[in-house]
């Protein structure tokens, strides 16, 4: 029996129960690192059926008796890792190791992602572990990502990201300091954090330099759209824009990571690239 045909299913079932992890520790990870049995956001605890967001919706217990009920969130996190991992699968199911690797990153940028989104922080407490986990995959498996890419091309490409985004933080820092002193008034929040930075050096960590140069102009157009999105709403919303709102862009780096991270030969291609 080819290992495709059954590492695909096998690939999706786990990438279920990793979305379940996912969003466990993105439920408790922005509060402490004392981490508990999967619960409702009100703190009562959750049955074992109801451990996976899927299952609690499916079985009619998204609601614990008080009716603290989870949200959307849970079910298409556990869906949507398990369709990468599907995917994943059918395409390296010749090199399981290399399958896992990349599986164990998609993870990753799920649970920064979800955390970013609902409380607009990049924890340290993920990032580092993620960047050794990064450098520790592409030392053992090198080419075996990537044809031709040594373990060297990913710590530039870690130091590529840190020094690109590190330029943006400071430059924000920069635009938040005129920009309180024309208002009168203090401006507490960057588009840019300490938590971007390291974000884009785990990026490179995972892609290499080259990549990533292609993963930060992805995070750039789709920054951009988003905030154009964004704008347009508000203003259709409420007839109005506050200035210098900051918006989030981890999940812009993220969405461009992803990206190069699974699709690196079609997008260099698109652009008549080869390295």
């Amino acid at each position: 029996m080819p290992m495709v045909n059954w590492f695909v299913p096998l690939a999706a079932l786990l990438g279920l129960i990793v979305g379940g992890v996912v969003n466990w520790l993105a439920d408790y990870l922005p509060y402490t690192a004392r981490l508990g049995l999967p619960s409702y956001p009100d703190g009562t605890a959750r049955p074992r059926s109801a451990w996976l967001g899927l299952s609690a919706f499916l079985l009619g217990r998204r609601s614990s008796p008080s009716g603290a009920a989870l949200s959307l969130r849970h079910p298409l996190t556990e869906i949507g890792v398990a369709a990468l991992f599907a995917y994943i699968a059918s395409e390296s199911a010749q090199d399981a190791l290399r399958a896992f690797f990349l599986m164990g990153n998609v993870a990753i940028l799920a649970l920064i992602t979800i955390i970013d989104l609902e409380h607009r922080m990049i924890l340290y407490l993920v990032i580092v572990p993620s960047c050794l986990y990064a450098l520790l995959g592409a030392a053992l498996l090198n080419e075996r990502l990537v044809p031709n890419l040594r373990f060297s091309d990913y710590l530039l490409g870690g130091a590529v990201g840190f020094g690109l985004f590190f330029v943006m933080y400071l430059g924000g820092l920069l635009f938040n300091y005129i920009a309180s002193n024309a208002r009168g008034a203090p401006i507490t929040e960057s588009a840019f954090g300490d938590g971007d930075v390291l974000l884009a050096t785990l990026a490179g960590f995972m892609l290499g330099w080259q990549a990533l140069i292609y993963a930060v102009m992805i995070a750039v157009f789709a920054g951009g759209l988003g905030a154009f999105l964004y704008l347009s709403l508000r203003m259709l919303i409420r007839g109005r824009y506050e200035w210098f709102t900051a918006l989030p862009y981890g999940q812009y780096i993220v969405l461009g990571t992803l990206i190069m991270l699974l699709w690196r030969a079609e997008v260099l291609a698109f652009f008549g690239v080869r390295f």
